[in-house]
């Protein structure tokens, strides 16, 4: 009266390896996994490599926008790439405004991070050699910062246009009190003409092209070492739309003097990427 599955037992199930599993199927596992995750199965066999190149693959951890992007910004790409090529294209530190700004999309996370050096800023005093030298450095992304040696005025302003693809992100200065050099091959930082930054606060600030601004201050601690100073958030809705970004750092009180900073670029983060120190810190 019932049906038998006598027949289906587990002893006589087949035994399928991971080469014998179809192209489509292990395509569909690979789209759950993070960038390096897929990159690292791609090694297990020939089936696994072709899946990993499949287009469907890669679209989701691409930025939402990423045609404009590389219409706009990464030059003499060819026509017809596959995903997983502009991917990789995208996760290159990728230059424009004279090399001055780079942006690219952080491997593991698919999301879209700016920098701009301290050379891409405007800076007051900056061709005064009395106030300001730049320095070669291997610490920075653009391998030279600008060091203040003193002055009583400091003012930084940037600016930069991107399309930003939709979310959230958050405005970095990345500063070090001190001078960082390299002797006998080990990390040294001279910090003896470090003054002025303790007795008022640095006021940071922020602007959009649709209307957000955010103003904090907070005083420049920890010499010695490489520090974010968090400007603040701006919210992008449309990423298909340029979005006109301008920022400043000022400490213009002239009732003193201030000097032995190192000002290396401004980073623009998602915000979520606050959460992570560890990533933070590599920056």
């Amino acid at each position: 009266m019932g049906i038998r599955f006598s027949s289906l037992t587990p002893s006589s199930a087949p035994n399928l390896g991971l080469s014998e599993l179809p192209e489509n199927c292990i395509a569909n596992i690979l789209g759950y996994m993070d960038p390096p995750q897929i990159c690292q199965l791609a090694t297990l066999n020939r089936n696994f490599r072709d899946a990993s190149y499949a287009d469907f693959v890669w679209e989701s951890k691409l930025p939402t926008n990423y045609d404009v992007i590389v219409r706009k910004f990464v030059d003499n790409s060819p026509r017809n790439l596959s995903k997983r090529a502009i991917f990789t294209i995208l996760c290159r530190l990728n230059t424009f405004d004279d090399g001055n700004k780079k942006f690219w999309v952080d491997k593991s996370t698919g999301k879209l991070c700016l920098c701009i050096s301290s050379k891409g800023l405007s800076i007051t005093g900056i061709d005064d050699r009395r106030q300001w030298n730049r320095i070669p450095t291997e610490e920075s992304r653009f391998h030279a910062v600008a060091y203040l040696q003193q002055t009583w005025w400091f003012e930084v302003d940037g600016k930069v246009e991107f399309p930003f693809p939709a979310g959230t992100y958050s405005v970095f200065f990345r500063i070090h009190l001190g001078r960082a050099s390299k002797r006998f091959g080990r990390r040294v930082c001279e910090t003896e003409h470090v003054h002025g930054w303790e007795k008022k606060p640095a006021r940071f600030q922020l602007w959009t092209s649709d209307g957000q601004y955010v103003a904090s201050q907070c005083f420049l601690k920890e010499p010695g070492k490489w520090s974010l100073y968090h400007a603040g958030d701006f919210t992008v809705e449309n990423g298909n739309a340029s979005t006109k970004v301008k920022f400043s750092m000022t400490q213009i009180d002239c009732t003193h003097t201030k000097g032995g900073l190192s000002l290396d670029s401004v980073l623009i983060y998602p915000s979520e990427f606050r959460k992570v120190n560890a990533f933070l810190n590599c920056s």
